[in-house]
C-alpha cells in the first residue's frame, strides 16, 4: 500500500474579497495619503511608511474608515467562530489600526505583534500579481525539515521548488495584494512585506491589531482565568 502524508495542526489564514465600490476605495486611498502627508517612509531606510509609529494608529475611530473597520470586525468574528470560539464567551477589541504606504523599493521587515491576538490587513489597491510587494507569512517552526536548517535552501537536499517541498517545507508563503482583499491571521505569526517592485505604483493598505478578552463580568460571575478581564474593568494605577 502507498504511503500517505496527512497535514496536521494547520495555521488558520482568513481570506475574503470585499465587494468595495471603486469610489469608496478611491476615497480611502486619498484619506490614507492625506494622513501620511509629506513623509516618505519610516526612519529605517527602505522601509514603508507605517502609521503605527508615526502617530496615526487609530484610524478605526475616524469617520472615513468607519465602514471598512466595521467589515473587519464582522469578518474577525467569523474567523473566531471558524476556529471554534463561542462568541458569547469572549469580547473582541480593536487595539489599534493604521495605514501602510509602500513606495517603489520599500519593504516591511519581518516582525509579529505580541501585543495583540489577531492581525488583519485590508488592501486598498493591487492587481493580484504581487509586483507591488507581497505579504510574506513565516511558519513558527519548520516541523518537517527533520534536520534543522535544511528547509532554508542554499543547496541543501530539500527541493524547495518541488510540490512536496512547497507543501511540507516551504520557508514562507507569499500572498499578493488585491484591492479589497482582507486577510486575518494569528498576531503571533511572523510576517513581512516584500519590496514594491512596481515603479509606477504605491501600495496602500490598512492594518488592524485585535485582542480578545472576557466579556464584561456581571454580579458575582468572575471572568475565567485564561482570559484577561474586559478592559473596562481594569484599574489604572497612578504613577507614584
Amino acid at each position: 500500500m502507498a504511503l500517505s502524508l496527512e497535514p496536521l495542526f494547520p495555521l488558520a489564514l482568513g481570506r475574503v474579497q470585499l465587494a468595495l465600490d471603486p469610489l469608496d476605495l478611491a476615497l480611502l486611498m486619498q484619506a490614507v495619503l492625506e494622513l501620511r502627508g509629506e513623509a516618505e517612509g519610516n526612519p529605517l531606510e527602505g522601509c514603508a511608511w507605517t502609521g503605527d509609529i508615526n502617530g496615526v494608529w487609530q484610524v478605526h475611530r475616524l469617520q472615513a474608515f468607519a465602514a471598512i473597520s466595521q467589515a473587519v470586525q464582522q469578518h474577525a468574528w467569523a474567523y473566531l467562530q471558524g476556529l471554534g470560539f463561542d462568541p458569547t464567551q469572549v469580547a473582541l477589541h480593536i487595539q489599534r489600526a493604521w495605514p501602510v504606504v509602500s513606495e517603489p523599493g520599500q519593504v516591511v521587515g519581518r516582525h509579529h505583534h505580541p501585543n495583540a491576538h489577531l492581525s488583519a490587513i485590508v488592501y486598498l489597491n493591487g492587481d493580484g500579481t504581487g509586483r507591488s510587494g507581497c505579504l510574506r507569512l513565516f511558519p513558527p517552526r519548520q516541523v518537517n525539515e527533520l534536520v534543522p536548517g535544511l528547509a532554508v535552501g542554499h543547496g541543501g537536499p530539500i527541493d524547495g521548488d518541488s510540490d512536496a517541498g512547497q507543501c511540507w517545507n516551504a520557508p514562507w508563503l507569499d500572498l499578493a495584494p488585491r484591492a479589497g482583499l482582507l486577510l486575518l491571521f494569528p498576531a503571533s505569526t511572523d510576517h513581512a512585506v516584500t519590496a514594491n517592485e512596481d515603479p509606477d505604483d504605491v501600495r496602500l493598505s490598512l492594518a488592524f491589531d485585535l485582542a480578545l478578552s472576557a466579556p464584561l463580568a456581571e454580579g458575582e460571575h468572575a471572568p475565567p482565568e485564561y482570559l484577561a478581564p474586559h478592559p473596562a474593568q481594569w484599574s489604572d494605577l497612578p504613577v507614584p
